[in-house]
Formats: structure tokens, C-alpha cells, sequence
């Protein structure tokens, strides 16, 4: 056993959770250590990594930029042998549970497109309002002000006129740091057509830098490159956070893989214990303990403690843990076009369809989020073309139509926690010898209903309304990388893991904060909860340490 470390408060998991909630604590005067599996890389190496791979990768596999380390493995590609898959994945729609997060210094931030949808007040009142999900166990008046705080932490850009901001009509605290970014011409005509069915595409908000630096961050230039990395840092990514939080006196140690949380007789976590690459391992004390892992990690590490005071896992005593997992089951129509549309200008998702996400037809099936994907359709174009066996000038003259042309439709459904959606550990071990994370995943009747009589629909309505000459739609649901639910929340210990800031029912200084926490899933994406969840956690934390 290597030499004990400590410090007031333990982070386990660099993404942008653990980097506000450090960051808060530094700040207030507590000494922080933060924890992560895999390992600390510069810009330039993903970058160049990207730039390296083969063309048919560059496509399909945001995260194979990340190569992973055989301590801290993930899904390298989204096709992986079963043999060789991380992920352990069972159920009717095993598929939508595929999830993308890469386990390196800044997480999965390093590869997200930067979107920060707030939730609604009815989004967390869905027991309440239509009789299916779980409430929240405190109202949305609560959560706005972290809100405000999580937009300004992460520089999000967002639209000034009141009409096109989310949620409508509730009163914002504060306005966005930045405006808008532009919509490009697809977007435009996106907008146009939504309208004449009666729907709204208004700007997404964005964690990157609309025409200004902030935080110390440049401009976007319209790299059109967020999936699988912003090569210049125009967009938050919690790597750019890292320098920060070192500068305010945290340590980091990466390529430090935490398996085993340890707690004493009276229920509080005493330390965290972890394996370096060599194997070896190391115990690390604290007064409080942040688990930020993600929604997969994290409950996975809890019941991989399994012991004699925690014999269901640590902070399990409700078996919650594992339970209620949680991603916005999606699907994608590609569309080919009489006419060109012209997407690829500005970043890859700048816009979204938000209206379809609410209403009374929600305690029956479910509300979805509608948008389209703006990255440029150049290499997409190319390799299809390829395909036909052209050459010459036939070939330039069809990758131009390809590239123009062509466009893609998505469509993101709102979850419910189910808790038979469960990860538990696999018997598959990887090369530490720690169980790896099987899940089962049912998207449930309630995704199928929306997509069958809603959704699709819709999609192509949408598709009809652009000149679509083509229309092919996934065959079976896909993941949004969004992970939810492990933790979840609630007033309750008998039904849930946290409480309303996050921290464990069973054990006072232990702190599971994001996406893990959300008691609904929403059709929005995630990362913006995530952020106030962590700071709503950071104030308990500094609270908590403060006055006992």
C-alpha cells in the first residue's frame, strides 16, 4: 500500500461536475484533490489524432480521437467486437445504451457540441402534472439562479429576445453571457419550414463564444469540428478548466483509477483507495467526497464496494443505485434533397425544434426534442460517392451534389426512470480486475407510442416541407450520449440515492452530483442540469464543511 493523501474535499472524475464543484470549493478556502481514471492530454495531441485517422473513422467515431488506456478502458469505436466491448449491454434496445464518453483528464466534454437546454418547470413535475416519471423534490424557482450561475461558469451563448428563449415564460435572472451564434443556411430554411407546421426552431444555447472571447477562450471561427474536438477551445470543455483550478491551489492526479470507496462505523466515507497503471494501489482521506464520475461510472464504482457495512454497495440501502438509467433514445433520418441546403456553416448543432417537447400528450407518450445536424456534409458526400465507383469529373460533380444535397433529421425522445433499466456488474472483468458495467435498456412503450404516432411523423412532415427526394430512417433507436438516472434523486432514502443536493442518503459527506441525480430525463440535453446540480452540491458542500 502506497502512502496515504488527503484533503478537505476529494473529486473523483475531472468532467465539467467535478471542475465546478472544485473550483467552489477552492474558492471558498478548502483544500481540493481531484481524481481521474485515465490520463492528461494536451489539444494538440487530439487534434492530431483526429487529423490521423482513417477517413471512414473520422465519420462515425467521435471518440476515437481517445484512444484508451488498458486501465481506464471505454468504447473506442462504436462498432467494437463483443469480445473486446467495455460496455455490456443487454435488452430490447440494447443499442440506445451504446453511450460515447471517453474516461480522460475533461471527460466527455472534450467531444460534446456544447448544448445547454434548461429544463422546463414542467419538465419536473411529470408525476404531478401527468401521472407518469417522478417529481423533483424541490421546484424549478429553486433551480433557475444555479442555472444562471452554471451559463456564466461555463460562458454559454444564447438569444436576447425573450420569444426565443427556453423555457418560455419564465423569468431568467440573469440575461446569457453572449448573444447567439448565426444560423447558417440550412438552419435558416429549417426554421422556415418548422414554421409553416406550426413549430418553433429557435437558437440552442451553447457553451462556446459567440464573436467574443470569455473566460479566457477565443471566438468560435466556424470550425465546424465540436464533434470530436474544438481545435482552438471556442467551446467550454472542462480540459480548459483543469490549468484553473490548479492555479487556485488544486491538485489533479490522472491515470488514478478509484475502486473502492471505504467507510467507517458510523456510516461516513473515511477514503477512497485507487490503482495506478503499474497496479498499484493507494488509499486517499477526506472530509468530503465528491463521486463524478458519470451516470455509469459512478454507480458502478458504489456497487463495486461492495462490503460488510455496505453489503447492497455503498449508499444502496434504497437499491436505487444502478436503477432508472436514462438517455434520450434517438433516431436519424437521412434525407437527400431536390435542391441544396447547405449545411456546415457555424457549429454542429445550433438550433432546435422545443415546442414538440411539451404538452398534455406527455401521460401517454412521450415529448421529443427536433433538430438538424449542421456539420458539413462534405465527407459524408465523398465517401458515398466513393461508393457509386466513380472517377473524374463524374466523381467531383456527384461529392458537390452529395455535399449540398444532403442532409440529416434527428429526433431525441424524452425517457422516463424505469428502474428495470438497471447496470449491474458484468462478470467480465477488464485489466484491473474490476467488473465491467453491464446495462439492461428498454427505450419502453411510452418512446415507442411517441415515435410511431408522434415523432416520425413529423420528421417527415419536416423532410416533405425541405424537398426531400429520399427519406431513411434509422432502424432502431440510438443513444444521445446523455447518461442519466443511476443516482437518482428524491426526498425519500426508501426510493432514491440523493437528496436534493446531491448528497448520499446513507452517508453524510459523500456527494454523487449530476447527470446520475436527474429524476427525469426531459427530451433536452443534459450537461446544463448537470452544471447547476453541481453547484447546488458545491454550496451544500462549502456549507456543510463550514458550519457542520
Amino acid at each position: 500500500m502506497a502512502s496515504t493523501d488527503s484533503a478537505d474535499v476529494v473529486v473523483v472524475g475531472t468532467g465539467v461536475v467535478g471542475c465546478l464543484i472544485a473550483e467552489q470549493a477552492l474558492d471558498a478556502g478548502l483544500s481540493v484533490l481531484m481524481l481521474e481514471a485515465g490520463p492528461r492530454v494536451d489539444r494538440w495531441r487530439i487534434v492530431e489524432n483526429y487529423r490521423n485517422l482513417p477517413p471512414s473513422m473520422r465519420l462515425f467515431h467521435w471518440d476515437a480521437p481517445y484512444p484508451p488506456k488498458p486501465w481506464a478502458p471505454h468504447l473506442e469505436t462504436r462498432t467494437p467486437k463483443e469480445a473486446e466491448q467495455y460496455l455490456q449491454l443487454e435488452g430490447p434496445n440494447a443499442r440506445a445504451y451504446l453511450q460515447g464518453y471517453v474516461r480522460y483528464a475533461g471527460g466527455a466534454t472534450w467531444h460534446w457540441a456544447g448544448i445547454c437546454w434548461r429544463l422546463t418547470p414542467e419538465d419536473m413535475r411529470l408525476k404531478s402534472l401527468y401521472g407518469v416519471g417522478r417529481d423533483w423534490p424541490f421546484a424549478h424557482d429553486i433551480i433557475e439562479p444555479y442555472y444562471a450561475r452554471a451559463e456564466y461558469a461555463l460562458g454559454v451563448c444564447g438569444p436576447t429576445d425573450p420569444a426565443m428563449q427556453w423555457p418560455p415564460n419564465v423569468k431568467r435572472s440573469r440575461p446569457y453571457p453572449m448573444g447567439p451564434t448565426p444560423f447558417g443556411p440550412g438552419e435558416h430554411r429549417l426554421t422556415e419550414v418548422a414554421a409553416s407546421m406550426g413549430l418553433m426552431n429557435i437558437p440552442a444555447p451553447q457553451a462556446r463564444n459567440s464573436g467574443v472571447a470569455y473566460n479566457g477562450r477565443p471566438a468560435c471561427c466556424g470550425n465546424n469540428n465540436c464533434f470530436p474536438v474544438c481545435p482552438i477551445a471556442a467551446k467550454y470543455d472542462a480540459a480548459t478548466a483543469l490549468p484553473k483550478i490548479e492555479a487556485k491551489g488544486g491538485r489533479i492526479l490522472a491515470n488514478a483509477v478509484v475502486y473502492r470507496i471505504e467507510t467507517g462505523d458510523k456510516k461516513a466515507v473515511e477514503a477512497v483507495h485507487y490503482f495506478d497503471p503499474d497496479k498499484g494501489t493507494h488509499r486517499i482521506t477526506a472530509k468530503v467526497f465528491v463521486i463524478a464520475c458519470n451516470g455509469i461510472e459512478t454507480p458502478k464504482l458504489l456497487l463495486f464496494s461492495k462490503d460488510d457495512r455496505n453489503p447492497n454497495g455503498v449508499a444502496n440501502s434504497s437499491d436505487q443505485v444502478g436503477r432508472n438509467m436514462m438517455d434520450q433514445p434517438k433516431l436519424i433520418a437521412d434525407l437527400e434533397l431536390a435542391e441544396p441546403l447547405w449545411t456546415g456553416v457555424g457549429p454542429v448543432q445550433s438550433s432546435s425544434i422545443m415546442n414538440t417537447t411539451q404538452g398534455e400528450f406527455r401521460s401517454s407518450h412521450a415529448g421529443a426534442l427536433l433538430r438538424m445536424e449542421n456539420f458539413a456534409r462534405s465527407p459524408l458526400g465523398a465517401a458515398a460517392a466513393l461508393k457509386k465507383g466513380l472517377v473524374g469529373k463524374a466523381l467531383d460533380t456527384e461529392i458537390r451534389r452529395l455535399s449540398a444535397c444532403t442532409a440529416r433529421l434527428t429526433v431525441e425522445h424524452e425517457p422516463l426512470p424505469w428502474p428495470d433499466n438497471r447496470l449491474t456488474l458484468s462478470d467480465k472483468k477488464d485489466w484491473l480486475g474490476i467488473n465491467k458495467p453491464n446495462i439492461y435498456y428498454d427505450v419502453s412503450d411510452y418512446v415507442r407510442r411517441s415515435a410511431k404516432d408522434y415523432t416520425v411523423p413529423l420528421l417527415q412532415k419536416l423532410a416533405d416541407g425541405l424537398g426531400a427526394t429520399s427519406f431513411k430512417l434509422s432502424p432502431e433507436f440510438l443513444n444521445s450520449d446523455h447518461i442519466m438516472g443511476g443516482c437518482i434523486m428524491g426526498a425519500d432514502p426508501t426510493t432514491s440515492v440523493v437528496d436534493a443536493d446531491c448528497r448520499a442518503h446513507d452517508h453524510h459527506n459523500l456527494f454523487l452530483p449530476g447527470g446520475g441525480a436527474m429524476p427525469s430525463g426531459t427530451a433536452s440535453n443534459s450537461t446544463l442540469t448537470m452544471a447547476a446540480l453541481a453547484l447546488k452540491a458545491a454550496d451544500a458542500i462549502v456549507d456543510q464543511l463550514r458550519h457542520g
